[in-house]
């Protein structure tokens, strides 16, 4: 069989951290302090969250595209107890980018903490942490036909592809913003220094009502670009001059990180949004004939590994 093509920076054995490492932040929506913790996991435990506000038999979620319960602004996790997560995209981005495989999220409240509103600061503590590589191939899914999922005038779209690439298409109404379209062939390195340091947006207008619904209640301009109806009013303005499409495409980095896995493959957006990037992962596992996981050897041989009921289940019991 032919070897699986990567980048060519992509790690072929699973990795974690070399220690576990702390941060703390407020909750873009809920405006409540939280601290997090990231732990060191053992090979196959991929990214499972703990809610240490909540009993140990409660609070375990793993990080999967079945487990997620909202999409409205942000992409929200739940477990069969009813815990949440919400916001995981930003570090479930940095995380892919880092290709931290294994890794324990300790958070006492029910929301990763939004930091800069980019994936920057968790990519900075994942460098702090360091990575050590496992005794365990690493994993990636390979797209083996399109899949995609429309609403309207919007669009996601997965196929066949060597690596990860992310092609988008933005267009809002406000000048500011307006349309913009960008290509991204991610790696390590071009997430560290194309996208990461993107941050989240938002229209002035928008505020108040976001606030009345119970959302962006800890948002602020430290956190979040803020577009007035005169341009961006964040002193210091923009970190790319397409800083938009770019968190847009970080975005969709976390959101198919949620597969449980790298994923081999071209993603393209236009208009799309997480609800959408859900969808398009939910459309892709229905369809066994879409997908294959393989199994990575440090020689570049590949296994394809066929047990769907084990990549389903995380193996909670190995940390708790």
């Amino acid at each position: 069989m032919e070897s699986v093509q990567l980048a060519a920076n992509v790690a072929m054995c699973q990795q974690t951290l070399k220690h576990r490492i702390s941060c703390t932040g407020v909750g873009l929506h809920s405006g409540k302090r939280v601290a997090m913790t990231l732990h060191p996991a053992p090979p196959g435990t991929g990214v499972v969250f703990q809610r240490t506000d909540l009993s140990e038999d409660e609070g375990f979620i793993p990080a999967l595209w079945d487990r997620v319960c909202d999409t409205t602004l942000c992409s929200t996790i739940a477990n069969d107890h009813g815990a949440r997560v919400a916001t995981v995209e930003h570090l479930m981005a940095a995380l892919a980018g880092c290709e931290v495989d294994n890794v324990l999220v300790e958070l006492d409240s029910a929301e990763v903490p939004i930091m800069d509103g980019s994936a920057a600061p968790f990519v900075f503590l994942i460098e702090c942490a360091g990575l050590v590589q496992q005794d365990a191939a690493r994993r990636v899914i390979r797209i083996l036909k399109t899949v995609s999922v429309e609403d309207d005038d919007k669009l996601v779209k997965l196929s066949p592809g060597n690596g990860l690439s992310v092609s988008l298409e933005i267009d809002f109404e406000n000048p500011h913003v307006a349309r913009q379209t960008h290509r991204f062939d991610i790696s390590g390195l071009i997430f560290k220094d194309e996208l990461c340091r993107a941050r989240t947006f938002g229209f002035e207008t928008d505020i108040e009502e976001m606030r009345n619904r119970g959302l962006a209640r800890g948002g602020s301009l430290q956190n979040a670009i803020v577009v007035g109806e005169h341009g961006v009013i964040n002193e210091g303005g923009l970190r790319y001059d397409d800083e938009f499409i770019r968190h847009k495409a970080l975005d969709a980095v976390g959101d198919l990180y949620l597969a449980g896995a790298p994923i081999m493959g071209a993603y393209q957006g236009v208009r799309s949004g997480h609800g959408l990037n859900n969808g398009l992962l939910r459309t892709l596992f229905a369809d066994l004939d879409a997908w294959e996981m393989v199994e990575i050897s440090t020689e570049g041989d590949e296994r394809i590994v066929s047990d769907w009921k084990q990549f389903q289940s995380s193996p909670i019991a190995a940390i708790a």
